[in-house]
Parts: C-alpha cells; sequence; structure tokens
C-alpha cells in the first residue's frame, strides 16, 4: 500500500512538471502581437491663393475657391495623401478671369503631439503635418497663348509643397487651423510659362483609426 502511494505520488509530480514545462515552451513559441496603427484623415477647406500671371511682371490676384484632401498614415506619421482644388478669380485682365482645378498625390508625414486645456479640462491633440504633392492642373474659360494663337483652356504640371495644423475638438472631429502651401504651375503665359504662388487655407477635418 505504501509502495502504491508513492507511485501514485511520483506520478502525480512527474505529471505537473510536464505540464508546467509544457505551458512554458508554449508561452514562448507564441508569436509576440505587434501593435500597428492605421489612421485616415480628411480634410475640407477654403483657400486663397496669391497668384501672378508671370514671375517678374506680378500682375498679382488672389484665387478664391476650396479644396478637399485625404491622407493615410501607415506608421510613425509616414503616409500619403491626395488632395483636390478649385479657384476662380475675376478680372485678372480685363474682361479675362482664371478658373483652375487640380488634382496632385504625393507623401505626408503627420506627428501628434497631446496637449491639455486649462479651461475645458480636457486633452486636446494637435496634428502637425508636411506633404510635397505632384499633379496636374486644368486651367479654363480663360485666356492662354497657343500654337494656333490662343486658348480658352490649357493643362499642366502642378506641384504643392507645405504643411499644416489640425486641432481635433474630439475623437473623430477637429478644426483645420491653417495650412501653407508654395504652389506651382506651369500654364503657358508668353513668359517663363511658370506661376509660383502662395496658397493659404483653413477648414474642418476628420480623423479615424484602427489599432
Amino acid at each position: 500500500m505504501m509502495m502504491s502511494k508513492t507511485i501514485a505520488r511520483n506520478t502525480l509530480l512527474v505529471g505537473v512538471f510536464i505540464l508546467a514545462g509544457t505551458a512554458a515552451c508554449a508561452q514562448q513559441a507564441q508569436p509576440i502581437a505587434r501593435r500597428s496603427s492605421l489612421s485616415t484623415d480628411l480634410g475640407l477647406t477654403y483657400a486663397a491663393e496669391r497668384a501672378e500671371i508671370a514671375p517678374g511682371n506680378c500682375g498679382c490676384f488672389w484665387l478664391q475657391g476650396g479644396g478637399a484632401d485625404v491622407a493615410i498614415t501607415f506608421g510613425k506619421g509616414l503616409g500619403i495623401a491626395a488632395a483636390f482644388n478649385g479657384d476662380h478669380a475675376s478680372n485678372i485682365a480685363p474682361g479675362v478671369d482664371a478658373n483652375r482645378v487640380a488634382f496632385m498625390a504625393g507623401p505626408r508625414y503627420t506627428r501628434r503631439i497631446h496637449t491639455w486645456s486649462a479651461d475645458s479640462q480636457q486633452e486636446r491633440i494637435l496634428q502637425f503635418f508636411g506633404e510635397g504633392l505632384f499633379g496636374i492642373t486644368h486651367a479654363f474659360d480663360s485666356v492662354y497663348p497657343a500654337s494656333s494663337g490662343v486658348a480658352s483652356s490649357a493643362n499642366a504640371f502642378a506641384m504643392q509643397a507645405g504643411g499644416g495644423i489640425n486641432l481635433r475638438l474630439s475623437k473623430n472631429f477637429g478644426l483645420r487651423l491653417l495650412q501653407v502651401d508654395y504652389a506651382r504651375t506651369t500654364l503657358p503665359n508668353n513668359a517663363s510659362n511658370t506661376q509660383n504662388d502662395l496658397r493659404l487655407a483653413f477648414g474642418i477635418a476628420w480623423h479615424f483609426s484602427r489599432h
């Protein structure tokens, strides 16, 4: 009887050690889950662009319009963005208006900073971003030099480089406090066929994230 009890006790101890070893091995073999995040930002803005007919001969005027942009951030602030803008100016020359639409895309870097509002006792999140966008612009209902004389429309290369600040008011909604961009186009103008503009914008923004 004593021998049977000893064998049973030893068997139980061996079983416990085996189970413990198996659990430890399983814990070591289990892959470590990496936390990854994917976020999307949308913006709707009003914009004013200080434009020129040709460099060195200002003939400057203000284009006014708006834009919509979307950005996807994959991690560590790096992502891609795309923007669609539309602008208009009246009487840039006697009886001549300017109308443009542009689509551009390129890289964007976003940095998020947390702040604390003492008045509302709430945390605020500021998003600073910088980007370089490249694409095409279509100008229409105006006058542009052409090989056959003049044309009412033209297509050209477009570039926009700059950045802005989003203030998150809630989990998903916020404000585009300010966006400042250098905007370059290559529309024909009987000179250098380039335009170097300053674009200012502000509006509203949405943020969506998934972990």
